[in-house]
This record gives C-alpha cells, structure tokens and sequence, in this order.
C-alpha cells in the first residue's frame, strides 16, 4: 500500500499554516497525530530533524501525522505568538486532523518549543491517547499545569540536554500527575545528537504501546 503523502495549507488563526500530512507506509492508520516543531525564532521547523525522526517512529507505529509550521514561519502566515499564539495555531490545526479523520482516536507530539505547546493544548482539551514530548525545556516556563493533567503523558529525554538539564528535570517529572512515562536517550544534547536513530524507535516502541492500552516500562 503506497503511502499518501499530502502539503496542504491549513486556515489558521492569523492566517494560513503550511502543512503536510503523512499516512503510515504499510497499514491503515490507527491513530492521527499531530506533530510541533521547535522555536520559530531559533530556526525551528517542520523540517527539523528530531521532528522529521519522531514523525517517522509515529507513521511507523500505526499513526497518520500531521506536521505544520508556526505561524510566521516558512509559508505559514502571521508573525511569532509567544506560545499563546503558536498553541492557537496547534488548536486549528488539531481541528483539520480530526475532522480529516473522525473515526480515529488522536495523540499530539512535539519537540522542544513544540512539546512545551503540545502538553499545554492537550492537557486543556484531554480526550487525547497520549501526549508525546521530546526535549521538553524545563527552563522555558511554569509546569504546574502538568500536575494536574490527567490523560497519558510520555516524556522523551536526552541524558544531555542543555535545555533541560536531568538535575532540573528529574524534580519536575516527579511532579507530573499520572500516567506518566519517562524514556531517557543517551545522547550528546537537546537536539539528540548521535541518537536519533534510538529516538525514532523509542518513539514507535511508546507509540505503540499506548495504543494498545499498554504501558512499557519506565527507562
């Protein structure tokens, strides 16, 4: 089964948001989920890498996802939002994902700057399968929100991130309200550097067993 693979301009809160949808290479999707670049303003993308890696471990467990740029970036119109206004731009672009497919059951992902947007729309919204964050920066706002967030959260993180360093890191996450799960990635840095290849899998391995209604271990 060829995979479908769609750029779309999504209509955004300020405007149009550039898009591309990606269907599973060898099943029909089970899950759709939605994939968060990291900061606009330090040159994050749909096309980063760590997204491009996540995005593939997600199409590999079962998931159609939908990556998009923040407003302001690339061909998505409007100008940066302060994390207020990229959450909107997550919120509208949720809303072309489920409306594309009613009859799945969705999860939001993100990296970085993305993760911090997806964890804050998810946990309002709830409903969600599961919430995936990679190199969620402890040092970029308040999380108690987090403590109070009932649907399934999965933390992904590198031994070495400088953005979210593990002595910082380690007193938040126990913070975080269950279901939780933390996966630590041995690698050079927030960006996962020499890791990626383990990021991707570790992404379709906690993909996976949340939609089964699993839980893998805690790493």
């Amino acid at each position: 089964m060829a995979r479908r693979i769609e750029s779309l301009s999504l209509a955004g809160p300020v405007g149009s948001l550039e898009a591309l949808l990606e269907e599973p290479d060898d099943q029909h999707p089970r899950l759709a989920a939605l994939l968060c670049h990291p900061h606009p303003l330090y040159g994050g993308t749909m096309y980063n890498k760590v997204v491009y890696r996540i995005a593939r471990g997600l199409r590999r467990a079962g998931c159609v996802v939908l990556r998009f740029n923040f407003r302001g970036v690339g061909r998505s119109e409007g100008a940066h939002g302060y994390m207020a206004g990229e959450i909107e731009d997550a919120r509208a672009a949720l809303g072309y994902l489920r409306g594309r497919y009613p009859e799945l059951p969705f999860a939001l992902a993100g990296f970085s700057f993305g993760s911090r947007a997806i964890m804050q729309l998810g946990c309002e919204l709830g409903g969600a399968e599961f919430l995936l964050a990679a190199g969620f920066a402890t040092r970029m706002g308040p999380v108690e929100f987090l403590a109070e967030c009932a649907v399934p959260k999965i933390f992904i993180h590198s031994t070495h991130d400088e953005f979210g360093p593990r002595l910082d890191f380690e007193p938040m996450y126990q913070k975080v309200a269950e279901p939780k799960q933390l996966i630590w990635i041995e690698a050079a840095d927030h960006f996962f550097a020499g890791a990626l290849e383990e990021l991707e899998e570790r992404v379709k391995e906690a993909a996976v067993a949340r939609a089964h209604g699993l839980r893998t271990r805690d790493l």
